[in-house]
C-alpha cells in the first residue's frame, strides 16, 4: 500500500484528537468564521495543476482528470458561497459533496499507485508531497468541522461569533 493514505489518516487523527481534546483548540475552531473554513477550499482549484500534469503524462487519467475535475468544481463552487455562508442547506451540500470529492481523490491517489507502481511519483516530490502531509488532512477535518458547525447551530458566518448555547455544550 503506498505511504499517502497512512499519512492522510495519521494528520487527520491527530487533528481530529486536537479538536475533540483541545478546549482552546476547539474553542477557537467554534469560532473561526465560515467564509474562512470556505476560504481555505480555494486551494483545491490545484484540480488545474493536476489536468497540466496529466498532459505532460506525468499523472494517470482517473486521479488528474476525475480528481481534479472534482476539485476544481468544489473549489468554484466555493467562490459563490463565501457571499452566502449564512446559507446552511448550502453550506452542508457543498461540505456533503466536497468531502466526498476528497476522500474519492485519496483513494483514486492510492488505487492508481497501486495498480502501477509509480504512477503517482509526483506526490512523492515538492509541491505535491505536501498534498497527502498536509493540505488533504486540513480539508477533511475542516469538511466535518464546517458539517459539525452547520448542523449543530455554530456556523458563525459573519461575525466571527457562536451560537453560546451550542459552543458551550461542545466545550
Amino acid at each position: 500500500m503506498p505511504w499517502y493514505p497512512k499519512v492522510i489518516a495519521g494528520v487527520v487523527a491527530v487533528l481530529t484528537l486536537g479538536l475533540t481534546l483541545v478546549r482552546p483548540l476547539r474553542r477557537w475552531a467554534l469560532q473561526v468564521p465560515m467564509q474562512r473554513l470556505i476560504a481555505l477550499h480555494l486551494i483545491r482549484f490545484v484540480g488545474f495543476y493536476f489536468l497540466y500534469l496529466y498532459e505532460r503524462h506525468e499523472l494517470p487519467y482517473r486521479f488528474a482528470v476525475w480528481g481534479g475535475t472534482g476539485d476544481i468544481v468544489v473549489a468554484a463552487l466555493a467562490v459563490p458561497l463565501l457571499f452566502f455562508a449564512q446559507l446552511r442547506a448550502g453550506v452542508a451540500l457543498w461540505n456533503l459533496l466536497g468531502l466526498a470529492d476528497i476522500l474519492a481523490v485519496a483513494a483514486t491517489a492510492a488505487r492508481s499507485e497501486i495498480a502501477v507502481p509509480g504512477s503517482m511519483h509526483r506526490l512523492d516530490q515538492l509541491p505535491l508531497v505536501l498534498l497527502p502531509m498536509l493540505v488533504v488532512p486540513v480539508i477533511i477535518v475542516t469538511h466535518a468541522l464546517m458539517l459539525v458547525r452547520v448542523l449543530g447551530g455554530t456556523s458563525s458566518s459573519h461575525d466571527g461569533g457562536t451560537d453560546n448555547q451550542t459552543a458551550d455544550v461542545a466545550a
